[in-house]
């Protein structure tokens, strides 16, 4: 209980003494994590956004795979890209700061002294594209649905909300089942905003083209299905003149064009199909854009520096397995893969190698555990082991010839520690089966990355078989877990909080659709968890995550691979953008057509 007393006092009075805090010491315009909200009341646009960008023309993009739902808020189906832009949150966050969030459908605020509430008091304006209002009522029915019948992130999410109250037509308040999650009232602001009329009679969890009323900046105007979606912009978008939207959402169409394959997708885009591409690939960024549309500038090449975490993208093992339950077998497979060379030889040098699980941010583990770490550390000490509170494990580095030999011999001593041996060029697990598993991809591009490394995993004795399937395939097996290895990125925001749990807990564990895709279930890992979720201060925040890096760093559970610090782009000559980028984001929905008019 006295945690919860201070810690609500030391979040009202960071609100007060910053001046966030109106009449009564109740209504707030904005909600941060730690630190002052960088936009005061009266701002007008956000610093990044030019508020005089013309509205009018078009942006064209590119998706791949298919689609067959327009109810991105279920697991059943896939949901077309760019949906979001049908609808409206509570509020929304700017792309300049680690976490602040300002009023989008709530016009304000309203924080518990105590922290044990919040209440969101709703625009009056704000209606949903039929006409109709968005009501305290409709936030509500979202809540409920999303919770019960939802993607299971949203349970997860919201699982210390006790109840949802409607106390009028334009006020709902969520009362907490306690005061130590400090994170819930900013990411309650995230919630998408649904008509509870236009669900009457229908199955929320049915998928299809049925297309749900939103409030957002645009509406669908047209698809293709499994091949194109359209969005039309709302010119009568009861938000347009938000000071959070002033400068936002200025093409009056935007569509997806979807393709089968990444290879065909680049040549479309160089033959003028679509006008955005973000590229992923090093290799074809350093080789493949080239061409007359780049020579005569009608593609513009850039690459665009951002400071947001890198997270964790590796190959991922499916520790549901038997045969990648053993540390000491997932380190082996770690110390096979040889970033040196692929850096060198598939990448142009393009990439860091990723070594933590928050590389890119202060939240990444270093040397020996600090003494706020311990903190946190010491009294997992049962559960740990004893290497966690030594050195954060190291890659063997190779000389980036190809043949990385001090690395697969540490490994091998490992595999036999573990219990396997060699039988005529074979490894045998200790139950006398041969080690083989399969590697799944979607995208063949990954292919060139794999193969070098099924090579040095075939030095050590192990067969491993690379899949490549269909996008719609590969979402329904990582959702069932029906896989060994496979590549997986863990994106970290510049705030971790609730999403970790989906990320690592036992509970995500077992839930088919959970971002836990290698199936991790640690007491130790579920304790570091829910200590990052109820982290008082910035302080005690960086120490919770630094403390689970590192127990998921000697846990071995991915390879890990790599990460830059830019957005490599190509675009159409008459795309625009503001000459200021946002630092922790890409900023796209404040670019702009130059040949619309002002």
């Amino acid at each position: 209980m006295r945690k919860r007393c201070m810690w609500g006092a030391f979040f009202f009075l960071l609100l007060w003494a910053s001046g966030w805090v109106w009449a009564g010491g109740e209504t707030m315009h904005a909600l941060s994590l730690g630190e002052k909200p960088r936009y005061g009341p009266d701002f007008t646009h956000f610093a990044y956004a030019n508020p005089n960008a013309p509205k009018g023309g078009s942006l064209r993009m590119e998706a791949l795979g298919s689609f067959d739902s327009f109810h991105p808020f279920i697991m059943r189906g896939v949901a077309a890209s760019g949906l979001n832009l049908l609808f409206d949150t509570l509020m929304t966050s700017s792309e300049d700061e680690p976490f602040a969030m300002y009023p989008l459908l709530a016009e304000s605020v309203t924080l518990a002294e105590d922290g044990s509430w919040v209440r969101f008091t709703l625009h009056g304006e704000a209606r949903f594209h039929d006409g109709t209002p968005v009501l305290a009522s409709d936030v509500a029915f979202s809540f409920r649905k999303l919770v019960s019948e939802g993607r299971p992130h949203y349970a997860k999410y919201y699982r210390d909300v006790a109840e949802v109250v409607v106390e009028d037509e334009r006020r709902v308040r969520f009362d907490f089942k306690n005061a130590e999650n400090p994170e819930l009232p900013l990411i309650l602001g995230q919630l998408y905003v649904l008509s509870e009329k236009d669900w009457e009679g229908v199955d929320f969890g049915r998928s299809g083209f049925r297309v749900p009323l939103g409030s957002g900046p645009y509406r669908l105007e047209s698809y293709v299905p499994g091949r194109r979606v359209v969005y039309q912009r709302d010119p009568e978008y009861w938000g347009r003149d938000l000071p959070v939207n002033r400068g936002h959402y200025n093409f009056d169409r935007l569509s997806y064009e979807y393709f089968r394959d990444a290879t065909v997708s680049l040549e479309a885009f160089k033959a003028g199909y679509y006008d955005l591409r973000r590229e992923h690939t090093a290799k074809i960024w350093a080789t493949q854009y080239t061409g007359r549309a780049f020579r005569d500038g009608s593609i513009v090449k850039k690459k665009i520096p951002h400071e947001l975490p890198a997270g964790m993208q590796g190959f991922a093992m499916n520790v549901r397995r038997s045969l990648f339950q053993d540390v000491r077998v997932r380190e082996a497979l770690s110390l096979a893969f040889d970033f040196e060379w692929s850096n060198r030889a598939l990448f142009y040098d393009q990439y860091t190698r990723s070594e933590s699980y928050f590389s890119n941010s202060e939240m990444a583990a270093e040397g020996l555990p600090s003494q706020g770490e311990l903190a946190y550390l010491l009294p997992l000490k049962e559960l740990l082991s004893p290497e966690v509170f030594g050195p954060l494990p190291q890659p063997v580095e190779s000389d980036g010839s190809g043949f990385m030999r001090e690395a697969l011999l540490k490994a091998a001593d490992l595999l036999r520690e573990a219990g396997y041996d060699i039988r005529g060029g074979e490894l045998y697990t200790p139950e006398g089966q041969p080690f083989t598993f399969e590697i799944l991809l979607h995208n063949p591009a990954f292919e060139r990355v794999m193969l070098p490394y099924v090579q040095n995993l075939r030095r050590l004795g192990i067969l491993a078989r690379v899949r490549v399937v269909e996008p719609s395939q590969y979402i329904q097996r990582l959702r069932s877990f029906d896989f060994d290895m496979t590549v997986a990125v863990f994106p970290q925001s510049l705030s971790p909080g609730n999403e970790q749990q989906d990320f690592w807990s036992c509970k995500a564990a077992e839930t088919p659709g959970s971002r836990n895709v290698g199936g991790i279930c640690d007491p130790a890992v579920d304790a570091l968890v829910q200590a990052i979720a109820t982290a008082s201060d910035r302080r005690a925040l960086m120490d919770a995550c630094r403390s689970l890096d590192r127990v998921l760093r000697h846990g071995h559970y991915v390879v890990p691979n790599w990460h830059t610090s830019v957005f490599r782009l190509a675009h159409r000559s008459h795309i625009a953008m503001p000459a200021k980028h946002p630092p922790y984001g890409l900023g796209l929905w404040t670019w702009w057509d130059k040949n619309a008019r002002l």
